[in-house]
């Protein structure tokens, strides 16, 4: 089992969308937000290489994977090393995947 670390963007990423369920939705479905976030993060903390690699083929950026949340439209990005997992981004599904995974590694 590999620890999961955030990256600055994974976190901002992460704060933006709970601050906007808050204020949209309310505390109960923010909070519900929280929980999916933190299932996903357990279950890729006990089964890393169950993410897709298809962005890390698409954009050349070896080690990337994906794990689409439930309930909510985010994928959760992110890069296993040896003892760790490293969210790098947790990014709309509906968004223009490619361009911001790039800006980011461009950072």
């Amino acid at each position: 089992m590999k620890r999961v670390v955030l990256r600055k963007a994974a976190e901002q990423d992460i704060e933006g969308i709970y601050s906007r369920y808050l204020q949209e939705a309310g505390a109960r479905v923010a909070l519900q937000f929280v929980k999916a976030l933190d299932t996903a993060f357990h279950h890729l903390h006990n089964f890393p290489g169950t993410g897709s690699p298809r962005y890390s083929e698409l954009l050349g950026m070896p080690g990337l994977r994906s794990w689409l949340m439930r309930q909510f439209p985010y994928t959760v990005f992110y890069i296993e090393h040896d003892a760790q997992l490293v969210v790098i981004r947790l990014l709309h599904q509906q968004s223009d995947i490619p361009a911001q995974l790039q800006v980011d590694e461009t950072n």
